[in-house]
């Protein structure tokens, strides 16, 4: 299948060679949002931004899986239901989630903690490589994600479209509608969707138990332009149940018809989050821009552990704003001065609590300078200054006398910088470097965990003595775009001090092996390099990606993506009074012997998918996606299941029809 791939690839070069004109490959199309609005060819930074169509996010099952197939990005999971982006080897705390541009918590700082965030409603997804704690202060360490909402329509139009998907492997999919309307000074929308599916299958055909799960959400949008002011207006809820898969499940419990959704007894995650948003626009007359968001976020997380009763009940809430004043100094120099405030507050209501009661707070301060030096080169500077406050709270069986940690208040200052420099010698050529400190506050988990996590029998004790997790990090990027090659190669360093990760140790809490928080130096690097041939409708583009984290002591942490392969071909036909769009993708897997201490090594695989997206009179999408078309059986190095002995999912068949009115 492999040597019949590569053939494939050949001869749809030669067919691309012969389709296309010689319309060149720009980079300035993609419009980016960090410190302000700029093209990607204007900026330092290392970024992504990938669209989001029903084409791009059919047969997948979470935001996670729209961004895998782009270079550096992997998912981490516990099957399909659980799982969150990894960018470069980090996830979790390591990696920062913009909502409208503001901060997005979920308590995932768990491995066994989802996303959790639907696809539905966005326009697109922006991916920014590299610290980005200049502005975001704590926990852009890693890195950026930002998803970014579907926004106003053509003025004087009202947009209304609707969408089913199904998945033969889980029998489900997923419904939603949205309308959306343009009155010329102001605008709204409403969208809402939900999903269902059963338990996957392995390409051995074994079904994988309690991989089931089911989602409802609801999305709303308002604004409104008066003279110079602009204001929009977001709120989101959803609620999810996802089944969760661990160690001994089949022992735990009884199967159920095949194409069950039976949740109220199976253990359980429980999410439910509320979210509503302002980002406000105000341009003065002398030229400058104030952007101020402001949000608050509630985040219920609870668990049921198999007998249909919650035991675990979370609740995160909070509040928090971004003020950004732009100043044009000059015609070629700009400052940007921001301001960020966050609020945190978690409560436990459930009789099992694995972290207490706390009060989080945070706040920073930054500046950012961009000065064009010539036409060819632009130079960026960036600092700030921060501190984040923790309170923790007596909470009983936490804190009860028989435990190790007390209640406590730590207070975290820190300081970041970063400078870059772009580079155009010729109309060719691209080329970044970036120099970048990040920082990382050890999260609530990390600092004053104390309680048993059932899902992985591991017992977890934090460490309130911990120090800020801190990174020098150096990112380069060099792209050569001309006629219909565009060829990229991004390198990138990262010094890592206080390391934190979750050793295990030879203590025992009533048989179940305890691991606490360590912290150590480490050194990761890496590189994505990659080639496009072809324009945006008709392309051939292959890639390859490494990354490597060595910790100060030889060992390795665990969860570090393997190297791949990533290939992709896409051909526009036009096909009776319509286009037809021909997708393969084809991925190599390197097996993955770099491992942490009692995880599992993973063997090397190949995947192939296949999709054909048939649009007709510019309304109607029929898209027919085959993924994992070979039924290969595999385990992925950051699948969670490898360590279960249990396997990815198979061959699944998606149908989607989308309809614009």
């Amino acid at each position: 299948m492999r040597i019949l791939y590569l053939q494939l690839l050949v001869f749809s070069g030669l067919l691309i060679h012969a389709q296309v004109d010689s319309s060149r490959l720009t980079l300035d199309e993609v419009v980016i949002t960090s410190y302000q609005k700029e093209k990607n060819s204007e900026s330092s930074l290392n970024i992504q931004g990938i669209p989001v169509n029903a084409r791009s996010t059919a047969g997948t099952f979470s935001i996670s899986d729209v961004l895998s197939s782009e270079p550096g990005l992997d998912v981490m999971g516990t099957g399909n239901a659980i799982s969150k982006p990894v960018l470069r080897g980090a996830y979790g705390s390591r990696l920062l989630v913009l909502i409208s541009g503001l901060k997005f918590d979920n308590q995932q700082w768990q491995d066994e903690h989802g996303l959790g965030l639907p696809s539905i409603g966005l326009k697109r997804i922006e991916v920014i490589k590299g610290p980005m704690s200049v502005l975001y202060g704590s926990e852009a360490i890693g890195g950026l994600i930002n998803t970014i909402e579907e926004g106003a329509p053509r003025i004087g139009t009202r947009e209304q479209d609707v969408s089913i998907s199904l998945n033969f492997n889980t029998l489900g999919g997923q419904l939603q509608y949205g309308i959306r309307e343009n009155l010329g000074q102001t605008w709204w929308r409403l969208r809402i969707g939900l999903e269902n599916n059963g338990d996957y299958s392995d390409g051995n055909s074994n079904r994988v138990l309690n991989s089931r799960y089911e989602g409802y959400y609801l999305k709303a949008s308002y604004g409104f332009t008066k003279e110079n002011w602009t204001s929009t207006n977001h709120f989101m809820s959803t609620a999810n149940r996802f089944g969760f898969i661990f160690n001994g499940v089949y022992d735990f419990i009884e199967p159920d018809s095949r194409w069950s959704r039976q949740l109220r007894e199976n253990p359980a995650h429980l999410v439910f989050l509320n979210l509503l948003s302002s980002e406000n626009e105000l341009r003065l007359p002398n030229g400058d821009v104030l952007n101020l968001r402001v949000g608050i976020q509630s985040n219920e997380r609870m668990e049921n552990e198999g007998s249909g009763a919650i035991s675990l009940n979370m609740h995160l809430f909070t509040a928090q704003s971004i003020a950004r004043y732009q100043v044009q100094i000059r015609e070629n120099h700009n400052l940007t001065l921001s301001n960020l405030l966050s609020y945190e507050n978690n409560i436990n209501f459930g009789a099992r609590k694995i972290v207490p009661n706390a009060h989080l707070f945070e706040s920073n301060l930054s500046a950012y300078s961009k000065y064009r030096i010539t036409d060819q080169l632009t130079w960026e500077n960036g600092i700030n200054f921060g501190t984040k406050y923790i309170s923790t709270l007596p909470t009983p069986t936490v804190n009860s006398t028989d435990k190790e940690l007390n209640s406590f208040k730590v207070n975290k200052p820190y300081a970041n910088g970063m400078t870059g420099i772009v580079f155009r010698p010729c109309t060719n050529w691209l080329m970044k470097l970036n120099v970048a400190t990040g920082v990382r506050v050890p999260n609530l988990a990390e600092l004053s965990a104390d309680g048993l996590h059932e899902g992985i029998y591991t017992y977890e004790i934090g460490n309130p003595n911990l120090k800020n997790e801190r990174s020098v990090a150096l990112n380069a990027e060099a792209t050569y775009t001309g006629g219909k090659w565009q060829l990229f190669i991004t390198p990138f360093y990262t010094r890592y001090y206080n390391y934190i990760y979750l050793a295990p140790t030879l203590e025992e809490w009533f048989g179940f092996p305890v691991y606490r928080y360590r912290q150590q130096n480490s050194n990761q690097y890496g590189t994505e390099a990659g080639l496009r041939y072809g324009t945006n409708s008709n392309h051939l583009k292959v890639s390859y990606e490494n990354v490597i984290n060595r910790l100060a002591d030889g060992s390795y942490p665990p969860f570090l993506p393997a190297q791949k392969i990533k290939s992709s071909l896409q051909l526009s036909l036009p096909f009776f009074q319509g286009e037809t769009i021909l997708n393969i993708e084809g991925s190599y897997c390197f097996d993955q012997n770099r491992t942490a201490l009692n995880e599992r090594p993973t063997s090397d695989y190949f995947l192939l998918n296949a999709g054909i997206e048939y649009r007709w009179n510019k309304s109607h999408e029929f898209i027919l996606n085959m993924d994992n078309l070979t039924n290969t059986v595999y385990q992925s190095h950051l699948s969670r299941l490898k360590n279960y002995g249990i396997f990815n999912m198979g061959r699944n068949i998606n149908l989607t029809y989308a309809f614009s009115f």
